[in-house]
């Protein structure tokens, strides 16, 4: 079988199988990557670039690949997607209400997971379990269900006072993460944070915050048949063609024998793949 395709290229698509399963999204065309491990591929960067909510050309991109008017004016690259507690929808100054009312006035999910060690992250409810996916976690456990975003920033501010909200991704990519007591972490921490989460019940209403009981681990394998003991970041930024075996695929990332490539960091870049 030989694959040439090529495309202004998204983050990729993953469901959640034992391994995940991973596509590579081009302009008009979807490839299934998991049958591509083991297998030599190349990827070349034609030296375009177009913005992904625009489609505008661009020298840049920006915010994993916006053009600079986009990733001014837009809500979704606004400070307060990073930092949701910082959220100003209901003081009338979102950059796009509309948007904000269709992504952030919904459910989202406050869980923990292990992806280099345990973490605290959000979701959106309908982002399950594709964040954890992407993050390259290998347990998650949701803890609350929100009424919104700015919701779940602030219990993500209440558990970043005793555990981290970063992925180290070199650790990540290294395969080196051992399975945690994700349950009793949970327990832990809701016992450390009672009070403050008291405190935001009484502020947004029992309901609009709820810990959710009976939760399962998720646990997540990745399609890697060999990980990297040292870590080399491929980038298109520095190199138009990148060449290597496809050893893996690991939340955003290929993992090949000459080094990883993050697909996200490149989404809107012309790329023409061979294999």
């Amino acid at each position: 079988m030989t694959i040439n395709v090529s495309g202004n290229i998204q983050k990729m698509q993953a469901r959640l199988d034992k391994p995940v399963t991973y596509s590579l999204v081009f302009s008009n065309e979807t490839v299934a990557l998991n049958e591509l491990i083991s297998k030599k591929i190349s990827l070349e960067f034609s030296g375009k670039i177009n913005c992904v909510h625009c489609g505008r050309d661009t020298n840049k991109s920006f915010n994993q690949g916006y053009c600079y008017p986009c990733f001014q004016k837009l809500a979704q690259c606004d400070s307060c997607i990073m930092s949701p507690e910082k959220c100003h929808y209901e003081n009338g100054t979102c950059r796009e209400p509309l948007w904000g009312e269709e992504f952030c006035m919904q459910d989202h999910i406050v869980y923990l997971a292990n992806s280099s060690g345990i973490k605290v992250g959000i979701t959106r409810a309908s982002q399950v379990p594709t964040r954890w996916i992407d993050q390259g976690a290998v347990q998650a456990l949701p803890v609350f269900r929100v009424r919104t975003r700015q919701q779940s920033g602030f219990l993500e501010l209440l558990f970043k006072q005793h555990i981290s909200d970063k992925t180290n991704w070199r650790t990540m990519l290294k395969g080196e993460t051992e399975d945690l007591d994700l349950e009793m972490q949970r327990q832990k921490l809701l016992s450390e944070c009672t009070e403050d989460i008291k405190s935001l019940q009484d502020r947004f209403g029992i309901h609009a915050i709820s810990i959710l009981t009976g939760m399962k681990v998720v646990s997540i394998d990745y399609p890697v048949q060999n990980y990297p003991s040292t870590i080399t970041s491929l980038s298109f930024d520095k190199e138009q063609s990148i060449e290597g075996v496809l050893q893996g695929i690991k939340g955003q990332y290929l993992i090949l024998d000459t080094g990883v490539l993050n697909i996200r960091k490149f989404g809107g870049y012309e790329i023409s793949l061979n294999a």
